[in-house]
């Protein structure tokens, strides 16, 4: 049990970082000095460049069984470029930079982390416990975190907290002895983990998109003031932490990761398409609806290519994964502008053509499973 906990204590560590300082403080701040289409450009970059760093490591780790050597190392490095940016908050500049280290390093250390999951013989209560505790982590940043730290100085004490979450990870999680030598043109080659990365893309989009734009379409659909929007993403919130547990002891007792993983399709299928039909006064059973459906994606996707795939070969393909939840978290901004802009900002009829991603990603995922 210490173990499981110590792996959801990082993965609550990584969402504060997340909620803070990548979606909240920096962003805020730079934008103040260069144009955020640079901005965007410059972070899209990081995770090009990182993705092509985690494919290099990630097949050295694999070769020489040294996961847990630069999952330590990159968690380090986390918190030192994190706290960085306090004194040299003057310099936006040179801000830019060691912010877009921090977040190549916070990518490498999340594959890393996620091929730990090898190590635990229950990988999906572990991984759902990860998932429940990165949602509570969520609820604690936004509701006390975010009005209590401010930066530059909160950059120190965020830099220090992930440290220490991490802290009982490096203790307590043994490096997975798997290895491997896959040559990486094996992989690009191989057409069903392939297709099943794009299935996967397929509802990370659409997750990605709901957790940017709901508060917005809360507010023009519905006319929601702040309080009841927060009310609404605190019972998805709730919906994701019961999710985490629910999805992970399923993963566990039934073994069958396939038949539990195409769930999520149908899930994301039935909430796009009831979403636009929902009256607000049961508004809240969609948004718990929806935390369902993110904790199945978060949960049971790095288990799945764990299970269906080599475990000597976990933190490369592991790589692919995290590429992927970046890839969706553009373009799935880029679709739904470009639905809103086709339906005459009609916020409904842009959420049920968006169903029409999961649809794909359950054939494609239907064909890679034969």
């Amino acid at each position: 049990m210490i173990r499981k906990l110590a792996f959801g204590l990082f993965d609550s560590g990584e969402t504060i970082l997340g909620a803070l300082v990548f979606s909240t403080f920096f962003p805020l701040y730079i934008t103040e000095y260069i144009d955020p289409k640079i901005y965007s450009l410059l972070y899209s970059f990081s995770f090009l460049l990182s993705f092509i760093i985690a494919l290099y490591l990630g097949k050295k780790a694999d070769r020489e069984g040294k996961r847990k050597n630069f999952f330590v190392y990159f968690s380090l490095a986390v918190s030192l470029f994190c706290i960085m940016l306090f004194p040299f908050h003057k310099l936006p500049y040179i801000s830019l930079l060691i912010f877009l280290f921090l977040a190549i390093s916070h990518q490498q250390a999340f594959v890393f982390y996620n091929s730990l999951l090898l190590e635990f013989e229950e990988k999906g209560i572990t991984s759902g416990m990860g998932v429940a505790l990165g949602y509570v982590a969520s609820a604690v940043s936004l509701l006390f975190l975010v009005s209590i730290l401010e930066p530059p100085e909160g950059y120190i004490y965020l830099g220090v907290l992930f440290i220490g979450l991490s802290l009982p990870s490096f203790l307590f999680i043994k490096n997975p002895p798997q290895t491997s030598n896959i040559r990486l043109i094996e992989i690009f080659k191989d057409r069903k983990f392939i297709f099943l990365m794009l299935s996967i893309l397929s509802v990370t989009e659409v997750a990605n998109t709901l957790i940017a734009m709901m508060g917005i379409y809360l507010k023009e659909v519905y006319g929601m003031e702040n309080e009841e929007i927060y009310r609404v993403i605190g019972l998805s919130a709730v919906g994701g932490i019961l999710g985490g547990i629910l999805w992970g002891k399923l993963i566990d007792a039934h073994k069958d990761i396939r038949s539990i993983f195409s769930l999520g399709f149908y899930l994301w299928i039935l909430f796009l398409l009831i979403l636009p039909l929902v009256p607000k006064n049961l508004i809240l059973v969609a948004g718990l609806i929806a935390g369902l459906s993110l904790a199945h994606l978060w949960t049971c996707s790095r288990i799945l290519i764990l299970k269906k795939f080599p475990e000597g070969e976990a933190s490369v393909r592991l790589s692919f994964l995290s590429l992927s939840e970046r890839i969706a978290s553009t373009t799935g901004l880029l679709t739904w502008s470009i639905l809103l802009y086709i339906t005459g900002d009609n916020y409904r009829f842009s959420v049920i053509l968006m169903s029409v991603f999961p649809i794909l990603g359950l054939i494609i995922f239907k064909k890679t499973v034969r």
